[in-house]
């Protein structure tokens, strides 16, 4: 689970994506994904990457978090053509259904709690 320090729940549904394979597929390919549904991309070492949406067929929100689980940036990408970048300090990347950040009302500064991690 994804929560908001009050305790609002943020996604209920989440998976990990931590090896290089998993975090090179992400989303792809997927024909669609829950409205509660969070891929949190692990990343080795905070640092600035990009998010790209070839093959992604469906728009998503995208949140970039610092090592203390702080939101840095967030983002929602087109299907196809959508494309971002991180902050350079980033450690995790969340990727949701699109109206996600508008609909927790999540906005950089704020910390998340994320179960396991």
């Amino acid at each position: 689970m994804i929560l908001k320090p009050d305790g609002e729940l943020v996604a209920s549904d989440i998976e990990f994506a931590e090896g290089i394979i998993s975090r090179s597929k992400g989303l792809m390919f997927r024909k669609s994904i829950a409205e509660r549904y969070a891929l949190i991309f692990i990343l080795p070492s905070p640092k600035s990457v990009s998010v790209h949406m070839l093959f992604v067929f469906f728009p998503i929100d995208v949140i970039f978090l610092d090592i203390g689980k702080k939101i840095l940036a967030t983002a929602r990408l087109r299907p196809w053509i959508g494309l971002t970048q991180s902050p350079k300090k980033t450690k995790y990347i969340i990727e949701m259904h699109s109206g996600s950040i508008e609909r927790c009302k999540l906005i950089p500064g704020e910390d998340l709690v994320i179960d396991h991690l």
